[in-house]
């Protein structure tokens, strides 16, 4: 069996756990579907769209990616995803996935899990090598699914990347992303889909001069609501220490139990 039929064999099965049916969307209708999650998910303050159904055709029909997903029961739309193409520093082609999210009544059902491993099916079936995408470093549940769930390495440190933003989401906060690199045809890759990676015990990192470990806060989501000053505290603790070790050409490939990172040197050639 080739990794492009063991991914698609994954994400059946993930699909039937979730009870949801992914579908690539094409067209014009269909594309309204993602704008309708992306508008409920990152509803904007001006009452304005994420991006329009016009725009996405074009991403799409340039080689992109976009999909929806749907309540197998009831058909109701639960989820959407948005990709389009890019290129490294080194000239490596990748899918950079913008935008992934699932509607608030239906999280916790592992949809976006399943959206991001029938993105990584999509990337094998059409020679797409790598994913790439940005997310806060703060978000420890978003960390976990990169790290453990998807088998990514995190790698670059960008502050205030998309400046400033006016969504229910990230209003008010400075938008550092780190960068999710996704080999979909690595080992990692593979042991993530296979369910063989796991958060590491802390224990085991404790004194280890090899490794760092970047902690992060419980739940930013609701620091930023509840103690902001504490919050912004957390960001420029990550901030420092995160870009420090990035710009030392360390890397990411694991989270202990306890939330924080495991940061590793890159071995030499």
């Amino acid at each position: 069996m080739t990794a492009m039929d063991r991914a698609r064999t994954v994400v059946e099965q993930v699909m039937a756990r979730s009870e949801v049916m992914i579908k690539e969307l094409h067209d014009t209708d269909e594309l309204t579907d993602a704008r309708v999650v992306f508008d409920q998910v990152w509803p904007s303050s001006d009452g304005g769209t994420q991006v329009r159904s016009n725009l996405l055709r074009a991403l799409v029909h340039a080689g992109g990616y976009c999909s929806a997903a749907y309540d197998i029961s009831t058909g109701a739309l639960l989820g959407a995803t948005l990709g389009f193409m890019g290129r490294s520093e080194d000239g490596q082609p990748f899918l950079h996935s913008h935008m992934s999210g699932v509607v608030d009544s239906h999280r916790n059902r592992h949809i976006g899990t399943a959206m991001k491993l029938h993105q990584r099916w999509w990337a094998l079936r059409e020679g797409v090598p790598v994913i790439a995408w940005t997310f806060d470093p703060l978000v420890r549940r978003n960390a976990y699914i990169n790290l453990c769930k998807l088998g990514v390495e995190v790698r670059g440190y960008h502050v205030n990347f998309y400046g400033e933003m006016h969504d229910a989401i990230n209003a008010g906060d400075p938008t550092d992303r780190v960068v999710a690199w996704w080999e979909v045809d690595s080992p990692r890759a593979e042991s993530a889909a296979a369910g063989k990676l796991r958060p590491v015990p802390d224990a085991q990192m404790q004194g280890r001069a090899d490794v760092r470990l970047v902690h992060t806060p419980h739940d930013i989501v609701e620091l930023r609501v509840q103690e902001p000053e504490r919050a912004r505290a957390w960001r420029l603790q990550v901030r420092a220490e995160l870009s420090e070790a990035f710009a030392q050409g360390w890397f990411v490939d694991a989270i202990t139990e306890e939330g924080a990172y495991v940061v590793r040197p890159r071995l030499s050639p």
